[in-house]
């Protein structure tokens, strides 16, 4: 038996902020990062508080948070006593926001706090997820966290929040997105409410993220794209994800690209090994390969063959890349071939016990994981 919930409450639509004023005599924490407090963008949170309220708003973040960062945090929601926690922000903010109520409360510093998310980027879906990664600097090892216990109890989707996000941001979320609906959609826990999930996200970025890339004020395409990063976030928390994502947390701890940025350069790669269509494995899968044909025809293609549909998806999503003027290959993402050298085999292997690549629908072997680095290199 399998029970599916989606048990984070989602505020949706124009004004949607206006909601946080029915929040009085809270002490209210914030996780934002350095730029939401610099820009005073946090003050379009901050203003809509009643005056009964205590605010503190701890701004330390930094991308891919690290145990440190999430230590300091915990020392300060501690000390302030919240009764309500807030995460501002896009992924790091957020799965540092994660971290600190599941580890504050396993030491029984603080109590069951309410805790509400509001997204600045359309990208983790981590608004509506049990997952956090958080970073081992020393080892250079991420490592997810996945638990109930962490699911945001609310979501505040406003797009007016996402407008002034850069180009570069745009297109690394905006892909992640994509990676994020195209691993659930073909994951071993898929299910029938998931695939409609997936089959939608992939439609809306496809529909919208160049027009948000070409005008970041185009708040019809923001909202879309907010929209879809949710929908993906609920998709794959019901069924996880792949290797995309394992190899690109492996990655992303030892080469330092930004993880939308990683998955992107992976997906056509991964999405050839899974359907046994490409050059690292040609051991044909037809149940994957014809459910990325299917996706292959929401996009416009005719109904093929699996293997024509996998070519036709692969093309799109290349046609897309270079519409967002992303990177090909790891050396044009700004890698060494030093470093991709030194950290191949740590990558391959820690991609490897990722969490994620559990749920993929071919099973890798750490040289499948080395061809496709190389692939990318």
């Amino acid at each position: 038996m399998e029970t599916i919930t989606f048990p984070t409450t989602l505020h949706i639509g124009a004004d949607v902020l206006k909601g946080l004023s029915t929040h009085e005599n809270q002490r209210i924490f914030i996780v934002t990062d350095p730029f939401m407090v610099q820009s005073n963008k946090i003050e379009q949170i901050t203003r809509h508080f009643q005056p009964s309220n205590q605010l503190k708003i701890f701004s330390n973040v930094i991308p891919d948070p690290p145990i440190e960062n999430v230590i300091l945090g915990i020392d300060s929601l501690t000390e302030f006593a919240p009764t309500l926690l807030i995460a501002v922000g896009g992924g790091s903010p957020i799965d540092a926001a994660k971290a600190m109520k599941f580890f504050s409360q396993k030491l029984e510093k603080v109590s069951d706090l309410p805790f509400i998310v509001i997204p600045t980027t359309s990208g983790t879906g981590s608004e509506v997820t049990n997952f956090s990664v958080i970073t081992n600097q020393e080892k250079g090892t991420k490592y997810p966290l996945v638990t109930s216990e962490i699911q945001p109890n609310e979501a505040y989707l406003a797009s007016e929040m996402v407008i002034s996000a850069p180009r570069n941001i745009t297109a690394d979320t905006g892909m992640d997105v994509l990676t994020h609906a195209l691993e659930a959609y073909v994951s071993t826990k898929a299910t029938v409410f998931s695939d409609a999930l997936c089959e939608k996200v992939v439609v809306l970025v496809f529909e919208n993220l160049v027009q948000c890339y070409q005008n970041g004020d185009n708040i019809h395409a923001r909202e879309q794209m907010h929209y879809a990063s949710c929908m993906a976030g609920m998709a794959f928390n019901l069924t996880s994800l792949g290797i995309n994502h394992g190899i690109a947390h492996a990655a992303g701890a030892k080469l330092h690209v930004a993880h939308g940025r990683l998955n992107t350069l992976l997906l056509e790669e991964v999405i050839q090994f899974n359907a046994g269509c490409g050059t690292v494995s040609k051991d044909y899968d037809q149940r994957t390969a014809e459910r990325y044909a299917y996706l292959a025809t929401l996009l416009g293609d005719e109904k093929s063959t699996g293997r024509v549909g996998v070519k036709q998806l692969v093309r799109a999503i290349k046609r897309l890349k270079q519409q967002l003027a992303m990177p090909n290959t790891l050396k044009e993402a700004g890698v060494s071939d030093r470093d991709f050298q030194q950290f191949k085999e740590e990558i391959a292997e820690s991609a490897l016990k990722d969490g994620c690549t559990a749920t993929n629908p071919k099973v890798p072997t750490k040289a499948d994981i080395l061809q496709i680095l190389e692939k990318i290199k």
